[in-house]
């Protein structure tokens, strides 16, 4: 009898359900999100542009590089096409990322070092981070963090530096420095490949003696695992996993796995770099095999992390994402500066993002830029009305989701700080703004000033016809091209408040007024 009522007590369940005009509801769960960003991976450097259905996806050609993983993501991802880091340096791309806004708001306009205090992620910002773990998230980071002014807070031998360099680049991240990661494994920038440190959650030191992106997945791997107890299972996760390789330095097997290194070591260096604007004879170009060895090796681990969400059955719960911080020039122009450039090698970025709930698998061209990915992706997430009031950038998830009439910009702004006044000490109290530009689907253009704030010069190039960007084109102000992308560049800067802005930096130039 007891088995009858128990059915019939269901049966009246679900009518009353019925009768309100409602019926019993899966819960859906949180999606997860897994974001993975190596330091200074070109856009060109994944094999997959040469695929068939990504041919001429990109104008120019991809670099000979195997990137086996990424090649089966791409095809179950929208693959940007145009996506930038507005500032191409590794902290002010951090700053953006994690906070919606441009580097003169994030608090973060430099390279953090300890002669920078002007340069530090602003402790009463809103990150994405916050966000989630004020909506029930396990939050966690692994790998290079480069967000804090180093001070002397080592853990381990208090009042000192934890990096012996002058000036410090290195630093340790308190607990109430990491915006809402509740799991900590992270320094702050170390570029020794195969010998890295990581402070853990508690502040201890943990020095593995390995390549750093392996070391990395394999604590992610584990996190995820839960070997053991670092997370509450009960909760949706969010990890950001920022590796250092492929960033400099990448000279000698010292930098990158012998397995990886062996499949460029016998390719001519012409073949290697045979983009047409690259220099080979540049003493960087022997450089080649060993920055595409690491490319490769961080593909192999990206793989080994995905891998683990699908054995573990998250991965199609999961939003997972490959970026990076900024490119690599790799001796392209000539120059020598691997980054903090308006060249498309050093200021454009790969961004492959995945999640069956997310329109199809496609390419798109949108000219995402850097503090659009928090806005973006908390809307991905359901959590469109939790994008703090201040933030900046864009949330472009609807045109992520292919629908129609979604917002789609027309242009990204480029931007280039340097070091500004200094004080008696010799620490930096402001910071420069010495260029600004703005690309369009076709067209990149760049303004260079002297310290009186006048113009010093001009890059102007027509992506479509010379997308090597080898010839650098007359700037007219009152030539109809120039003078729409200058109204882009003045609609640009007055939305992120830029210091041109402000201060209607060469307004002779510049419409502000519009």
């Amino acid at each position: 009898m007891k088995q009858y009522q128990l059915i019939l007590n269901a049966i009246i369940l679900v009518m009353a359900f019925t009768a309100c005009g409602n019926s019993p509801k899966k819960v859906e769960k949180k999606p997860n999100l897994v974001y993975v960003f190596p330091d200074q991976m070109r856009k060109q450097a994944m094999n997959f542009w040469n695929d068939p259905e990504f041919k001429g996806a990109i104008r120019t050609e991809a670099d000979p590089v195997k990137t086996p993983q990424l090649d089966k993501f791409a095809k179950e991802s929208l693959v940007l096409t145009n996506a930038v880091s507005n500032c191409p340096l590794c902290s002010p791309h951090r700053g953006s990322l994690f906070t919606g806004l441009y580097p003169g708001s994030s608090g973060v306009p430099l390279n953090c070092n300890a002669d920078r205090p002007v340069s530090s992620l602003r402790e009463d910002a809103m990150c994405i981070s916050d966000v989630l773990s004020s909506e029930g998230y396990n939050l966690a980071y692994f790998g290079k963090w480069h967000l804090d002014f180093p001070t002397p807070n080592d853990p381990v031998n208090p009042g000192n530096y934890v990096d012996p360099r002058r000036p410090a680049w290195d630093t340790y991240s308190p607990k109430e420095k990491r915006h809402g990661f509740d799991y900590w494994y992270s320094y702050g920038t170390w570029d020794v490949h195969k010998d890295p440190h990581y402070y853990d959650t508690d502040g201890r030191r943990f020095d593995p003696k390995e390549w750093s992106p392996k070391h990395e997945a394999d604590m992610v791997i584990s996190y995820l695992k839960n070997d053991h107890g670092q997370r509450d299972t009960d909760k949706p996760f969010a990890l950001f996993v920022s590796m250092n390789p492929p960033h400099n330095p990448y000279n000698s097997l010292d930098d990158c796995l012998v397995e990886d290194y062996n499949l460029y070591k016998e390719i001519p260096i012409n073949e290697l770099l045979h983009r047409k604007n690259a220099d080979t004879e540049m003493e960087k170009a022997q450089s080649a095999p060993f920055y595409f060895a690491n490319v490769t090796g961080v593909d192999r681990e990206f793989g080994r992390i995905v891998e683990q969400l699908k054995a573990m059955g998250e991965y199609d719960n999961t939003i997972v994402v490959f970026s990076a911080d900024h490119g690599e020039t790799m001796t392209s122009q000539g120059v020598k500066d691997a980054k903090n450039n308006i060249f498309t090698e050093a200021f454009e970025v790969p961004f492959l993002i995945r999640w069956p709930q997310m329109a199809l698998a496609r390419i798109d061209n949108l000219l995402l830029g850097t503090p659009d990915i928090m806005p973006t992706i908390l809307g991905l997430m359901g959590f469109e009305d939790k994008i703090p009031t201040e933030v900046q950038g864009n949330n472009y998830s609807k045109a992520f989701n292919n629908e129609q009439g979604a917002l789609r910009p027309s242009a990204a702004l480029y931007i280039k700080n340097v070091n500004g006044n200094k004080n008696e000490d010799g620490l930096v109290t402001d910071y420069f703004p010495i260029a600004r530009g703005i690309k369009t689907h076709q067209y990149t253009l760049e303004l260079t000033i002297n310290r009186d704030y006048q113009l010093k010069g001009t890059r102007l190039y027509n992506d479509d016809v010379d997308p090597y960007q080898l010839n650098n084109l007359s700037v007219d102000k009152n030539d109809p091209i120039v003078e729409h992308l200058l109204a882009e560049l003045a609609s640009e800067l007055k939305r992120s408040n830029d210091p041109w802005y402000q201060n209607k930096v060469l307004a002779d130039w510049i419409n502000y007024k519009k």
